[in-house]
């Protein structure tokens, strides 16, 4: 039976916290969640991208998931990131998460290997069969180097576990393709965040962020006005946004996520190497675009936000 999910709004694909020494501060990540929880998102993406996933140890891992489930406390849903290099690590990981009680994995392609199309699909099929909780697949080429076609998502709608696509790309043509090849047999995700209401006028009903970790309330009610077609209020909140938004987009985007976290007192900048400190010049760049955005930052219209419980 096809798996159902109330998965909508923005997802922030939440920060791993480090101690100056580089050890993961569990407490400091748990803060992180609770404040994004009490700013009104609609859900939680630990262990992604942004979380530094293939950064963390497997135990690691397993403690950010953890930390997830008890902050979010069934107020808004968590689902963890599974980036591993083969498929049998990635079935392990979210067996993990689904003996923590996660509501959801979001399964990235297999590391290094730049598999063929078939080999792909695969991949995804051997980790949605090994577990019950709804798989989100996660499509970044960029980063990743496989590419999550249309073709091979279409290839996967008979495993009742996939639920979910999250788009990466930054094509939003995918999500018509997609549309046109199999209708709504998957929820659609924006995954890219300078991209996000072009991709909700064509069919994304849910959003991984970064820049909503340092502006959670704008994230969401950015996307609330989209979703609800007030454009021309959208539109305002999308510009003023925008330069923060191009960040994401960056290989450096961690880096630059956190920064702008840290600015706004919501957590520490500190990343683990391979990814290393913002040089001066980059630094001084964001910190001047911070300035510019909080000097004119906009009063929100309503959109119904209110904190979880």
């Amino acid at each position: 039976m096809r798996k159902r999910v109330n998965w909508e709004g923005v997802f922030p694909a939440v920060t791993t916290q480090f101690r100056h020494d580089l050890s993961l501060d569990i407490d400091a990540t748990a803060r992180v969640m609770e404040g994004l929880i009490r700013d009104g998102v609609s859900g939680l993406i630990v262990c992604g991208t942004v979380g530094e996933n293939c950064s963390l140890a497997k135990a690691e891992k397993i403690a950010v998931m953890e930390a997830g489930k008890a902050v979010a406390r069934g107020r808004v849903p968590v689902i963890s990131g599974i980036a591993e290099f083969t498929s049998a690590f990635a079935i392990d990981m979210a067996k993990e998460a689904a003996r923590i009680g996660l509501d959801g994995v979001m399964v990235m392609p297999a590391l290094v290997y730049s598999s063929k199309p078939h080999e792909t699909a695969a991949h995804f099929r051997s980790v949605a069969k090994a577990t019950d909780l709804p798989v989100m697949v996660y499509n970044n080429p960029p980063i990743y180097k496989n590419d999550v076609t249309p073709e091979i998502l279409a290839s996967l709608a008979d495993c009742d576990t996939i639920v979910c696509f999250k788009e990466s790309s930054g094509d939003t043509r995918r999500f018509t393709d997609l549309y046109n090849m199999i209708g709504d047999r998957f929820l659609l995700f924006a995954g890219l965040d300078d991209v996000v209401v072009e991709s909700i006028m064509v069919g994304a009903t849910g959003w991984v962020s970064g820049l909503s970790n340092a502006f959670p309330r704008e994230g969401e009610t950015l996307f609330r006005l989209a979703r609800a077609g007030r454009y021309a209020e959208a539109m305002s909140l999308y510009r003023w946004f925008m330069p923060l938004l191009h960040l994401d987009a960056r290989p450096d985007l961690v880096q630059c996520i956190k920064l702008c976290e840290h600015i706004m007192g919501r957590g520490t900048h500190l990343t683990r190497p391979p990814r290393l400190p913002l040089g001066a010049g980059e630094r001084a760049a964001i910190e001047e675009m911070m300035r510019k955005a909080l000097a004119s930052r906009p009063s929100l219209p309503d959109v119904g936000l209110r904190a979880a419980a």
